[in-house]
């Protein structure tokens, strides 16, 4: 399974991304899955807070380069559509009615970065590493861009977008990526 939904009864339901392997780099299986999970959460009214993982030591590295790498061989069309997928998949985040918060071990990279972005919070070790690194492969961080821009503000977003820049976990505090530093992931 891509994605697990884990609940207790008091209301606490945790989304974690099982591609640990690939650092649980987005494909189109995995932003499905989470789309999917993300509906589901919508409609479930006894849930107060979902909180948002990755499976083994890296929260997401964004887009799997594999995955990029056959989009490059896309009409714009399908382009397109792959994109619409991955924005419908934020939107629906951004949209649950519950508090989101995004637990970020290991880092967030690129589309990981926008998954922080798009949860009410997010609480970061202190040892993870962030960057909106699409600029190295000649992309913008479009889809991500809006929630972004909503976390740290336009002017952060821009310098981080153009530069691809790693930084730190204290950073992403700093500029409002991250609102809570925790010292590892145990302290989770």
């Amino acid at each position: 399974r891509l994605v697990r939904i884990e609940a207790t009864p008091e209301g606490v339901a945790s989304v974690i991304m099982n591609r640990p392997a690939q650092r649980n780099a987005f494909n189109p299986e995995l932003i499905a899955a989470l789309h999917e999970a993300f509906e589901t959460l919508h409609g479930a009214e006894h849930v107060r807070v979902v909180f948002l993982r990755g499976e083994g030591s890296f929260f997401s590295a964004g887009a799997d380069l594999e995955w990029m790498r056959e989009a490059a061989e896309w009409t714009e069309a399908d382009n397109r559509d792959d994109a619409m997928g991955l924005a419908r998949m934020l939107k629906s985040l951004w949209d649950i009615p519950a508090l989101t918060v995004a637990l970020v071990q290991g880092g967030g990279f690129g589309g990981g970065a926008g998954l922080a972005a798009a949860c009410d919070m997010a609480i970061a070790t202190a040892d993870a590493r962030f960057s909106f690194s699409e600029v190295k492969l000649g992309l913008i961080p479009a889809t991500i861009s809006p929630y972004v821009v909503q976390a740290i503000g336009p002017r952060a977003a821009r310098a981080l977008f153009s530069t691809g820049q790693v930084f730190d976990a204290a950073h992403a505090q700093r500029i409002g990526l991250v609102s809570e530093v925790a010292a590892d992931a145990a302290a989770l």
